[in-house]
């Protein structure tokens, strides 16, 4: 008799496995159904646990906790990363069950009730604010509806906006859906704890969402008075919108892309999509600043109605201190036996726009040329939707043996992993309907920062950041071969990489830092404060 199951949500490490238990992924909980196989383990375990990375953002995980409850004989729990547990009693499952059963009648009264809002948010007279103080407290709001995200430029992007805002402002207060380990230790956080209500439907809890966060700011800052609101768009949310009136401040707007096009492209259409794009061109229209990462991302929310005056092209940076030629790579080249190798390097999330299929493709017919084989190495840091294809196009080229994987790397740890790489990669390709690519990618800055050579795709905002034979080479994006070429040119020009590394150094330090992006930003809030005397909220 097996003691324990422990079930793993998706971004959360895997535990030390104790005697006596068995443990699986999401993942392997998914083929197990489909296989039929959890009939033979009904009753088999004394306790069932939901091991998650916070409990304040567990939600509603009705179907996990169905299953725990059926295999086990004792207790059901949820865990979270620090140790907190919540016991289910079979009590708490009935009641989501019938929460559960009740909420499809009820999706269209909270349609109606968030199409409401939309509306008086959009047709509200606009009224004067009092002066920018940027020695108070600016509020920043993180709000996405995805948890356990440990890595990526998402967690680089907030830790360095939030790590840098207090040298142009008051001590920010951070109100979030989620931790993000990389954030000064001395900044205020709060977290915002999701409503269980329409957690096991599509979409919905992205809607019901915005109630969560309104009341976590009405809890956490008070009657204190802000400088101003600043959030991280997020699907279907206008939150930020409601806190910027409620304490009669400026509203600065984060927006990396639309997310009904990504769903589109990227993902699978949007389900409630008309009210989604009204909510997205609220918060286009809406706020006093909105930042975007790219000339292309400033076009589009131009051409959907943004006051051109309130739009800042402002691209991604980079923490120099963190990532920088001297950080010591000695342990990550001995973990992963790399030895004396030329090392190619690659970090990300393996999404649809990074290309690293370009770069597997491009690696294995580096491998093939005369001499290669035996003195270069791939190393692939990071996980994602296309690591499976990545892995395939390696193994039936012959390169998977001279690849190594590392899986998802804590950003903390992402410098060490950089430093061991001779010759970094960049292999973005163009966005799938031939618009413009509108990225911003933080590992560009991050490479820069090391210090080491680049190869880069020739793509929009990265040619616009680097230039051939001066910072890096360029290729152009989605060619495997002309990438190949560019990696074997460096490979065998070892002057050449350091001349590349050293002059992207420099000019990331000149203009791409994570505290001169910030204090873009606030130099346009001022701007904008300034030129109307007051913005109007």
């Amino acid at each position: 008799m097996t003691d324990r199951l422990t079930i793993v949500r998706p971004g959360v490490a895997s535990p030390r496995i104790e005697p006596g238990e068995a443990v699986l992924s999401f993942e392997e909980l998914r083929r197990a159904i489909r296989r039929g196989s959890l009939l033979a383990r009904v009753g088999r375990y004394r306790e069932g646990r939901l091991l998650v990375h916070r409990l304040e953002s567990v939600g509603r995980p009705l179907p996990a906790a169905l299953i725990l409850r059926l295999l086990s004989r004792g207790s059901v729990v949820i865990e979270d990363a620090i140790g907190r547990r919540r016991v289910l009693p079979a009590a708490q499952l009935v009641r989501w069950g019938a929460q559960l059963a009740c909420e499809p009648f009820q999706v269209s009264r909270l349609l109606a009730r968030v199409g409401r809002d939309v509306e008086a948010l959009g047709s509200s007279p606009a009224t004067a604010v009092p002066p920018l103080d940027l020695a108070r407290p600016p509020l920043y709001l993180r709000t996405d509806l995805s948890f356990g995200v440990r890595a990526g430029g998402s967690v680089g992007h907030i830790a360095g906006v939030v790590n840098t805002l207090d040298a142009f402002t008051g001590p920010p207060i951070f109100l979030t859906t989620d931790a993000i380990a990389t954030l000064r230790r001395d900044i205020e956080v709060h977290a915002i704890e999701p409503a269980e209500a329409f957690w096991n439907f599509r979409e919905l809890p992205t809607f019901v969402l915005n109630d969560a966060v309104v009341a976590g700011v009405a809890a956490h800052v008070g009657s204190r008075s802000l400088s101003f609101v600043y959030q991280r768009y997020s699907l279907n949310s206008y939150a930020g919108i409601v806190a910027a009136r409620r304490f009669r401040v400026p509203l600065i707007l984060e927006y990396n892309g639309s997310e009904i096009w990504m769903s589109r492209h990227w993902g699978r259409p949007l389900k409630y999509e008309a009210l989604s794009r009204r909510i997205e061109q609220l918060n286009l229209t809406l706020p006093d600043v909105i930042v975007v990462v790219s000339r292309a991302m400033g076009d589009e929310v131009i051409g959907r109605g943004a006051d051109p005056a309130a739009v800042l092209v402002n691209p991604n940076g980079v923490d120099p201190d963190a990532f920088n030629a001297d950080v010591d790579a000695s342990g990550v080249r001995q973990q992963y036996a790399l030895g004396d190798a030329t090392v190619v390097g690659f970090i990300g999330t393996f999404g649809p726009w990074h290309g690293a299929e370009v770069l597997a493709r491009a690696f294995v017919d580096l491998h093939r040329r005369a001499g290669s084989a035996a003195r270069v190495r791939l190393l692939m840091i990071g996980d994602g939707a296309s690591l499976p294809q990545v892995r395939r196009i390696l193994s039936d080229g012959g390169a998977l043996e001279a690849t190594v994987f590392t899986g998802l790397v804590p950003q903390q740890d992402g410098p060490a992993h950089l430093a061991a790489c001779d010759i970094l990669a960049s292999p973005h390709v163009p966005n799938p309907d031939g618009s413009p690519f509108f990225g911003s990618p933080t590992k560009l800055f991050e490479y820069m920062a090391m210090g080491r050579a680049i190869v880069a795709s020739n793509l929009d905002q990265i040619g616009d950041v680097l230039e051939h034979g001066r910072t890096a080479w360029m290729v152009p994006p989605g060619d495997a071969t002309a990438l190949a070429d560019g990696l074997e040119r460096l490979v065998d020009d070892p002057d050449l990489r350091m001349t590349l590394g050293a002059a992207a150094r420099e000019q990331v330090l000149a203009r791409y830092t994570w505290r001169q992006h910030t204090r873009r930003t606030i130099d346009r809030l001022r701007e904008r404060v300034e030129t109307s005397g007051a913005v109007p909220r």
